[in-house]
């Protein structure tokens, strides 16, 4: 008898990833082998996205794809923020729809495929819990997705607790959920043994890993045991810290990544803007001293520190002093990475109240006056690494050149350094800088 088929559709961030890795273990588990072409599978899956308006509605686009082409006997299941956000409303803007999944019902996968392959359902299967839960990692299945064959994504917590004004994760997500230092840290060993040499550790706020295990500066004390448990030699060279909130990047942490040379001089820390006010009106923190100050003690600790950091422009209540505020701290913080986001009014956040009074092409003049400020800062950064040696892991190869990152290049958002030269795909290998874009650097491998 033939082995049943599916095609999985990932939308979103990496947290999204890892969760659709999980379902794709577990289906495969099950004896469901993967296939490329959807035409071809027995069961659609499409893991959606719902954190703003353009995620949503690209989400909604491929839903609709797959469920006007679907083919008598297909199944269509629609999972993740999306529909635990409005799985009604999916199901009714999305007719052909069979089952709707929540975000932390992921592992029920198998079963909602089950329940719709036995018995007619002419309405949406639901299975969306009013209170999520978070499963424990069931039969082991590893809450980490493949970026590469040696990189991977390590989910260390689900939900949040902050109360970003803006931000809808709480409706979806729920609270914080930190996944047991022990899971972690044995997903973190089985990974290593598959061959994965970069663990990038996601959280929607990693720096408050383990408050709600009792544990006291928990990302420092799980970086300390990831690099106690793997230490050089082991096989895992890079360890990547996501998603940072302000204000909670402590000492004993920057102690830990300056003191453990696995740790990478990189961090992502959302700062979303720089002029009190706003930041208030966010519901974020406003101390930007702290963050002047912070930074600096982190750079002064951390020779080549790579910070990438996101704003948001065009939210309620930010008049032009406010945005040029933005701009100036910008220019004097020289970040290595930013991205920018413009805002987009979410139903239900506490920013609802507040409307979207500014119009779209102020959002999209600011945004494009700060990208552009951006790449010129960038472009002066990464000249300065022109003739300077970086370790690279290649990832790919494409008409005849090696493809990679350094340290500075977190997976899917950050640049490319593209190798002029033979190379290993999987391998770190020292690279010699010899060109400069704004967001890419080109290199040959540096010879011994």
């Amino acid at each position: 008898m033939p082995k049943l088929t599916y095609h999985l559709t990932s939308l979103g961030c990496a947290k999204n990833a890892v969760d659709s890795e999980s379902m794709a273990q577990l289906l495969e588990r099950e004896g469901y082998r993967p296939v490329r072409s959807a035409q071809k599978a027995d069961v659609l899956i499409v893991n959606t996205c719902g954190f703003i308006s353009q995620a949503r509605e690209e989400s909604y686009t491929v839903l609709k794809s797959l469920a006007e082409s679907k083919r008598p006997g297909q199944l269509l299941i629609a999972a993740g923020c999306l529909t635990q956000r409005y799985g009604e409303e999916v199901a009714r803007r999305v007719p052909g729809i069979d089952g709707i999944l929540g975000t932390r019902r992921w592992m029920d996968i198998v079963e909602v495929i089950r329940s719709l392959r036995q018995s007619s359902h002419p309405e949406p299967l639901y299975h969306l819990p009013e209170t999520p839960v978070i499963g424990t990692d069931e039969g082991g299945t590893l809450r980490a997705a493949q970026a590469s064959q040696a990189s991977a994504y390590l989910k260390i917590a689900d939900g949040c607790r902050r109360p970003c004004a803006f931000c809808a994760i709480p409706l979806i997500k729920g609270t914080l959920v930190s996944r047991p230092l022990e899971a972690v840290l044995n997903d973190a060993r089985l990974l290593v043994q598959s061959g994965v040499r970069e663990l990038n550790l996601i959280a929607q706020d990693t720096t408050d890993y383990g408050h709600d295990l009792g544990m006291q500066d928990g990302l420092a004390t799980l970086l300390a045991r990831l690099t106690e448990e793997l230490p050089p030699g082991s096989g895992l060279e890079w360890i990547r810290v996501l998603y940072a909130y302000p204000g909670y990047v402590t000492d004993r942490l920057i102690e830990i990544m300056a003191s453990r040379p696995q740790i990478l001089p990189y961090l992502d820390i959302p700062l979303q803007h720089a002029h009190p006010a706003v930041l208030r009106q966010m519901s974020r923190p406003a101390n930007i001293d702290w963050v002047y100050r912070t930074i600096a003690k982190m750079r002064n600790a951390i020779p080549g520190l790579a910070i990438r950091t996101t704003f948001i422009v065009g939210y309620p209540g930010e008049g032009e002093a406010e945005f040029q505020t933005l701009l100036d701290f910008v220019q004097e913080m020289r970040f290595d990475r930013v991205g920018a986001f413009q805002f987009s009014y979410e139903e239900g956040t506490s920013s609802a109240r507040l409307g979207d009074p500014i119009p779209a092409e102020v959002k999209e003049e600011r945004y494009q006056r700060l990208m552009e400020l951006q790449q010129g800062i960038s472009l002066q950064i990464n000249q300065s690494f022109v003739g300077k040696t970086l370790p690279v892991l290649i990832e790919g190869r494409d008409k005849g050149l090696l493809i990679g990152r350094s340290y500075r290049d977190a997976p899917e958002i950050d640049g490319w350094v593209f190798v002029e030269g033979d190379g290993k795909i999987g391998e770190i290998i020292p690279v010699r800088i010899t060109g400069a874009m704004a967001y890419d650097l080109i290199g040959v491998p540096a010879r011994p």
